[in-house]
């Protein structure tokens, strides 16, 4: 599959914390660095995501907030 979003990183899945609705999935894209995402139950078992699954976390916001 190919996309239009220039900020694809790949990962490994390491925690999926199952909730009422959404989901937490954690991603290691490595150097110590984890992205966490919120996605639906459904959309877990339509990837048949499972903790350990290699994956691509794919980032297309019309914001980039920055704070230090």
């Amino acid at each position: 599959m190919k996309l239009s979003a220039r900020n694809q990183l790949p990962g490994r899945v390491t925690t999926i914390t199952p909730g009422a609705v959404n989901a937490t999935v954690k991603v290691d894209i490595g150097g110590g660095m984890t992205v966490t995402a919120s996605i639906t139950g459904e959309a877990i078992a339509d990837l048949a995501l499972a903790e350990g699954d290699s994956v691509t976390v794919v980032i297309k916001a019309s914001d980039v907030l920055i704070g230090k």
